[in-house]
């Protein structure tokens, strides 16, 4: 399996440019991986040291040195690749894990790993899509060494980062995110889709559009309560007074936890809702929660114990999630290859499957443990979340898919009737006379044959190799 959309100035440096300088061998993929490996991995750590040393300066910093800034530094780097810390008594949070990390981190290496893949597939020559996972693997592998190196640099008497989790999770992110960029270097987007088989590229519509509803739907959830609760954050912001440095800190940190945001707010609309302590539950049905740390983004949620949101509210809330499934049952109804009735149901509920095991892992990755005691339950529950998004829009998806493609079959038959009828229609004036239509260089006759006649044969086509009779024509 090839691609076929590679730039034209790359395959003329690969066959030799008359004129130009001759193409000499590609560098092996393993020594290209390492070194975009290392590129990624530096540049991350780079742009995070300096966001700690501006934090290190503009707080007070008495009794931590720069090997301390720099040990930050490569925490805060293992942060962005959603890895958890073991804390080993550490002020008022004590020991614990620490697991609630922010998903916006992610975006960061994960944008630097993405070009480095495109840059190993192009310095490496590869020309065809089977030959990408052997790019991204290896990108990947160097990518976890370094993880795991830092892992190791980044242990401390206060905290001890995971190494299995680094080295995994530094291996996953760049296999995912330098194997898609070095696809997307191969072809445009719309071309490896369809390079999918069919059922799977209509499977993985339906799910991108189910997929997209929710996390609209959530996103516009998370800041209307946040508009609605700005008093608040602006009291906690200026009960914090961080000064001009730390104010700009608390936002990018701020900033980062918003994926997390959405993802709580899509677990809010599926029903279970989200705990933010042990004993607590923020859900359309009603709330309760205890004291909540000093984040101005948490004013957004409801302090104490709370009744359920009004009934109108509660159901277009509640309704997201069968919209949901509404939209990816035509999506996958309207990518089907074949108009089957009996499989459109099962294929539409396969889309609410695969958009719970996403929302599962989301999930997951949204919450975990902030310390110990009250505080080692935060977040949605991964596998309530995946299960009710799978019987809610799973459902929505099976009904809408059966139904459109019933009315897709409707229409393919009521098109195959209109044509018998105009096929019906060029018949001849007799009932059982078939009309067969001759042209020579002069002019164009119309036989009618009529196969109860003299010599005709019902059962045998009439034959034309014969010339036509003058006398039956008209």
């Amino acid at each position: 399996m090839t691609a076929s959309a590679l730039p034209a100035e790359r395959a003329a440096s690969s066959d030799g440019a008359p004129g130009g300088p001759p193409a000499g061998p590609a560098r092996p993929l393993v020594i290209t991986g390492a070194i975009a490996a290392c590129a990624a991995a530096g540049t991350g750590l780079v742009l995070i040291t300096l966001l700690a040393l501006a934090g290190w300066i503009a707080a007070p910093h008495a009794g931590v040195g720069l090997p301390g800034v720099l040990r930050t530094a490569a925490d805060l780097w293992l942060v962005g690749h959603h890895v958890g810390f073991a804390l080993h008594g550490a002020g008022q949070i004590g020991a614990g894990r620490i697991g609630m990390l922010p998903l916006g981190l992610v975006l960061l290496p994960g944008a630097l790993l993405w070009v480095a893949g495109r840059w190993v597939v192009r310095k490496g020559e590869v020309t065809r899509l089977a030959d990408v996972g052997y790019a991204a693997l290896a990108l990947a592998v160097p990518y976890a060494l370094v993880a795991g190196a830092l892992a190791l640099a980044g242990q401390s008497s206060l905290a001890a980062p995971s190494l299995s989790q680094a080295v995994l999770a530094g291996f996953l992110l760049a296999l995912v995110a330098g194997g898609l960029g070095g696809a997307r270097a191969l072809a445009p987007w719309r071309h490896l889709i369809h390079l999918l088989p069919p059922r799977t590229r209509s499977l993985f519509l339906g799910t991108l559009g189910a997929l997209t509803v929710l996390t609209g739907a959530g996103a516009i959830l998370a800041g209307a309560s946040l508009a609605a609760s700005m008093d608040g954050f602006r009291a906690v912001n200026a009960a914090l007074a961080p000064g001009a440095v730390g104010a700009a800190l608390l936002l990018l940190i701020q900033i980062a936890y918003i994926p997390n945001a959405i993802v709580w707010s899509i677990c809010y609309t599926l029903g279970p809702g989200f705990a933010f302590g042990a004993g607590t539950v923020v859900a359309p049905t009603g709330s309760a929660l205890g004291s909540l740390p000093m984040l101005p983004m948490l004013a957004a949620l409801p302090s104490g114990a709370h009744s359920a949101v009004p009934g109108w509210v509660s159901v277009a809330m509640l309704s997201v999630p069968y919209l949901a499934g509404v939209f990816g049952g035509l999506l996958t109804a309207r990518a089907a290859p074949t108009p089957a009735i009996e499989l459109a149901p099962l294929w539409g509920f396969a889309c609410g499957v695969a958009t719970g095991c996403a929302m599962g892992l989301l999930a997951a990755f949204a919450g975990g443990p902030l310390g110990s005691g009250r505080l080692t339950a935060v977040g949605p529950s991964g596998w309530q979340a995946g299960v009710v998004a799978t019987l809610e829009v799973g459902v929505a998806a099976a009904v809408t898919a059966g139904l459109a493609n019933w009315l897709r079959m409707r229409r393919v038959t009521a098109s195959g009737a209109d044509l018998g009828g105009a096929d019906q229609a060029d018949a001849g004036p007799a009932g059982g006379e078939a009309a067969y239509t001759v042209a020579d260089d002069d002019s164009t006759h119309r036989i009618y044959l009529d196969p109860w006649g003299e010599g005709g044969d019902g059962d045998q086509p009439p034959d034309r190799s014969a010339p036509p009779d003058p006398a039956a024509l008209p």
